[in-house]
């Protein structure tokens, strides 16, 4: 069992006297705050601080963290509160502890929600003090080495959460060492079973290919000291997790896996490593395409390496690494290794601590932007992809995306307001759909307009939690100003039928009704109108007093078509410009245009609170899906013949089936877009005119 004598003596050889009498004296304090606490193991509680302190003086952390270290769990399970901590740590070490601490005084309805709630609020904490994550990756990774006393469904559910949230955390950060043990502790406790055939084949596999390893290990020193470099050279072991994650991903079997032979080249400069770079690719042929270089354009969390792979004797293939030492720290330790060589006074190694504040902000935007912590919990998990592609823009600047990612994740990734307004691309100059997912080393040019809207089919392509995030955003505030537009006319018809207007109506009266139906402002309640949630009759007549008579008819309310979400067409009647209408009210959705006498709503279409009669503008915009079913006798090209007729006329075909009712008659379904009754007319007309055709009709429900 560790001991804080021995730990302490750990730290002197990289911090001063006073910084670990402090980190002791954190010790103490959480030693007795504590006192009579055990663990599932039957150990004293502080036995867990301080190993938690212990993974972090590994990565050689600043006195700070490890004194938060000490004290993570003191404030979520003691009676001690973060001003106690504030008197005697500081403000630096209780923010840290806070940050640390779960939202333990709430109460959740589902473990998701108690989980999203939790993260969001350390996402908070980290975009003021980073450490906060690596406090918790620490005490993640003590709690995953200490599973096997937890009941079997407890350790499923924790390893599920490391392996989907702080395995890519750890990942995202560049900690390569801590991400391989979360993913094969995790891998363990999910799949026992698994992980424990993959881990025998994994120890017979090496005892067989000690020999081969051995002999390449040889062949690339000697070929290092024929040039004069002086490198170390070893061989590098796949972890398990990564084992089985291939064999699913790529549906290979073990041995196909396990035939790559792997090896690490660690140099003393970078220069050095484009040295070994021709000297290994003189001993081996490299295989083409299989050469990358981080070093140049490093990854998303600031990993640098030079990747390669090669026929190595009897076609056998090598995978090789080149770096240098301070690379293998980084790659090792990730954003940890900054406070390292931050205190050797090396800014050049703060690249990766950059990096990992930039993705830190984009993750409190998400938050801010995000309708609930679920959804917000949502677009992180999609952001910590671990695999890149690297896009260039018109200007020669690189930008990082995750794999599979579009235009639009890369309109977001360069602005939010491009995103926004973005409404087609160039890839390496030519125009192509928004939708296509971009290679590395593609040249992106974004086309934008003034006053464009996100389109919200992006949502079914766009994989950043960015993109996705800021799409749901400006689809909220458009379909909100959509609702209190459409609220707002709806209100103010039923109200003109009592010779009345919301602008008559007194502002006490109008604040009382907004306090009993707890609302902050009038906007919220004319949106609640627009998608349905509450009846402008209902409302009319309260503000007006419960009193009032019905309202005399007013007329219609009419239609533009440019009413956008908050107003959709009856898919059941399809009903167009010139057509008599009628506006039924459902909640959430808004108002759903159907035809006056659609069978869909017969039963509710003189009930004034949930239904409103429309009729079409003048100046009404957009196209409109009409369904025809035509009959006609069977003829060659006949699909062709109705494509033509229908775009003569100026129509656009939507969708086509056809049935044969017998061996001479067809017949066609079309669902054809027009802009009104006078160009579906046109269309028809067209339609009749081709031989053959017997009979059209409209159809509806």
């Amino acid at each position: 069992m560790p001991s804080i004598d021995a730990l302490a003596d750990r730290l002197s050889a990289y911090l001063g006297p006073d910084q670990v009498n402090l980190v002791r004296r954190a010790y103490f304090y959480a030693e007795q705050a504590h006192d009579g606490q055990r663990r599932r193991s039957g150990e004293p509680y502080v036995t867990h601080p301080l190993a938690v302190a212990n993974i972090l003086a590994d990565m050689h952390m600043d006195h700070q963290s490890l004194m938060a270290a000490m004290l993570h769990d003191v404030i979520e399970d003691t009676g001690i509160a973060k001003e106690a901590l504030v008197a005697q740590f500081g403000e630096t070490v209780a923010d840290l502890v806070d940050g640390v601490s779960k939202l333990t005084q709430m109460n959740f309805e589902t473990k998701a929600e108690a989980q999203a709630e939790n993260f969001q609020k350390m996402a908070m904490a980290m975009a003021r003090d980073i450490r906060v994550i690596l406090v918790k990756l620490a005490d993640r990774l003590h709690n995953m080495r200490t599973l096997e006393v937890l009941s079997g469904e407890k350790r499923r559910r924790i390893a599920k959460e490391t392996l989907e949230i702080y395995a890519p955390i750890a990942n995202r950060l560049g900690m390569h060492s801590i991400r391989i043990e979360f993913e094969d502790l995790g891998f363990k406790a999910m799949y026992p079973m698994r992980s424990a055939r993959i881990y025998q084949a994994v120890k017979r596999a090496r005892g067989n290919r000690k020999e081969i390893v051995n002999k390449i290990e040889e062949s690339l020193s000697h070929c290092l000291a024929i040039d004069g470099i002086q490198g170390e050279v070893s061989g590098r072991q796949k972890h398990i997790y990564g084992i089985y994650k291939k064999m699913r991903g790529k549906r290979r079997a073990f041995n196909e896996i396990m035939d790559v032979y792997a090896f690490r080249i660690i140099v003393d400069k970078v220069d050095t490593c484009y040295r070994v770079l021709g000297a290994v690719h003189n001993l081996y042929k490299p295989l083409p395409g299989r050469f990358k270089d981080y070093i140049a354009i490093p990854k998303a969390n600031g990993y640098q390496s030079l990747h390669t792979t090669l026929f190595g004797m009897h076609g056998v293939p090598i995978e090789i690494q080149i770096r240098t030492r301070e690379m293998e720290e980084m790659a090792n330790n990730g954003i940890a290794a900054h406070w390292l060589y931050k205190s050797s006074g090396d800014e050049q190694h703060t690249g990766t601590h950059a990096r990992a504040r930039q993705w830190v902000k984009g993750v409190l935007e998400m938050q801010q932007r995000a309708g609930n912590s679920l959804e917000f919990i949502e677009s992180v998990k999609i952001d910590l992809f671990p695999d890149e592609v690297y896009v260039f823009t018109p200007k020669g600047r690189i930008m990082e995306l995750p794999k599979g990612s579009t235009a639009v994740d890369f309109a977001y990734a360069v602005h939010t307001d491009v995103g926004n307004s973005c409404i087609a691309c160039r890839i390496n100059r030519r125009l192509a759909p928004l939708s296509e997912p971009l290679q590395s080393g593609s040249t992106v040019e974004i086309v934008s307009a003034p006053g464009a809207r996100p389109n919200p089919a992006w949502l079914n392509f766009v994989v950043t939690g960015k993109a996705r995030t800021h799409i749901r955003h400006a689809l909220k505030l458009q379909r909100r100003s959509e609702s209190v537009n459409l609220g707002e006319r709806l209100l103010n018809k039923v109200l003109n039928g009592f010779n009345s207007a919301l602008e008559k109506i007194p502002a006490e009266r109008i604040q009382a009704m907004l306090q009993e139906y707890r609302l902050e402002q009038i906007e919220d309640l004319l949106e609640d109108i627009g998608l349905g949630n509450r009846m402008a009759y209902v409302v009319a007549r309260r503000l007006l007093g419960e009193g009032e008579a019905l309202p005399s008819p007013e007329g219609p309310l009419a239609i533009r078509g440019t009413e956008g979400l908050v107003l959709s067409y009856a898919k059941c009647c399809t009903p167009i410009p010139g057509d008599p209408i009628v506006g039924h009210l459902s909640a959430g959705k808004g108002m759903v245009v159907h035809l006056d006498n659609c069978r869909n709503i017969s039963e509710i279409r003189h009930n004034p609170e949930k239904c409103i009669q429309l009729s079409w503008a003048k100046d009404v915009t957009g196209e409109f899906n009409v369904e025809l079913r035509v009959e006609l006798e069977h003829q060659r090209g006949l699909i062709a013949l109705l494509a033509s007729s229908v775009n003569a006329a100026d129509g656009n075909i939507e969708k086509i089936s056809m049935d044969e009712r017998d061996g001479r008659i067809s017949v066609v379904q079309l669902v054809v877009s027009v802009h009104d009754r006078v160009h579906l007319a046109r269309v028809i007309k067209k339609l009749r005119a081709l031989t053959g055709v017997i009979r059209i009709t409209r159809m509806r429900a």
